[in-house]
């Protein structure tokens, strides 16, 4: 924020901080604390900065920035020191307010769409790879509280999958077969639409990681570190593209379940197969 900041002064003629904070009438030490991260811009100090600087057409996004600067980025060491169930339940009430959701997930089921064990699976991997508290019981129990949102209400969930997602093998066989399905339970409902991207589709852009939209006003996606929260409407503007993109690449209705049955005989072979060498 402050090295943008700083770029704009630059642009606009301002050689030093100093020039900067006479025309704006501030303190030239608060100009050099937001420009160095040193102090946090206000909204009305963004507005004047671009008033001052010729930028108006960046107040909307830097403003959003500034709103959620303290969850743009949260490492998941720290999101997670006391368990997963913390996590899941600061979800919730961004779930409940949410209208319309746009998920891409190439490689892992949409949390919202895991059964239990699945989503035990999953949650074993994370307290193991960032040696957290091994919640997992309680960490389910509040993800599993996110489906009721697909019964409720007006919202509309617009899910797209890799093909790869129904492969991935979270917890063995059984539990893959199990959450296999699921999603064809899922494709049932009125209010969800389930596409699938194949392996072999022709793509528009190229795969990425997965991401969550809420509404056009939120995307939260997730690193390997840490979990990333995007409220800049240009930025939103990319990912609302990017979702497009991957939806004409995907498969619908007989052929998005077609694919679901072939993951399933793959996990039947699989187990068969294991226990014959056993």
């Amino acid at each position: 924020m402050g090295a943008r900041l700083r770029g704009f002064r630059k642009d606009a003629g301002f050689s030093s901080g100093r020039a900067f904070a006479v025309a704006t009438g501030w303190q030239e030490s608060k100009v050099s604390r937001i420009e160095n991260g040193k102090q946090n811009a206000s909204e009305n100090d963004i507005r004047v900065w671009c008033q001052k600087t010729g930028h108006e057409a960046e107040v909307q996004d830097l403003i959003a920035t500034v709103r959620h600067i303290d969850e743009l980025w949260l490492e998941w060491r720290r999101l997670l020191q006391t368990g997963a169930e913390g996590r899941q339940k600061q979800s919730l009430p961004l779930y409940r307010k949410t209208k319309v959701f746009r998920i891409w997930e190439p490689n892992v089921v949409w949390g919202t769409l895991q059964t239990a064990e699945y989503a035990k699976a999953i949650f074993d991997e994370v307290s193991r790879l960032y040696d957290t508290p091994g919640d997992m019981e309680a960490a389910v129990a509040k993800r599993l509280e996110r489906q009721q949102y697909l019964y409720q209400g007006d919202r509309i969930f617009n899910v797209l999958l890799g093909e790869q997602a129904l492969y991935s093998n979270h917890g063995g066989s059984e539990v893959m077969r199990a959450q296999l399905d699921r999603l064809l339970a899922v494709l049932a409902l009125p209010r969800l639409s389930m596409g699938i991207v194949p392996r072999s589709a022709q793509l528009h852009t190229w795969i990425g990681h997965g991401f969550v939209m809420f509404d056009d006003k939120r995307v939260m996606l997730e690193t390997f570190s840490a979990e990333m929260v995007v409220t800049q409407p240009r930025e939103i503007d990319i990912y609302m593209r990017v979702f497009e993109s991957h939806r004409r690449a995907a498969v619908y209705g007989q052929t998005a379940r077609d694919l679901i049955l072939a993951a399933i005989q793959h996990f039947d072979r699989m187990a068969t197969d294991q226990g014959g060498i056993l």
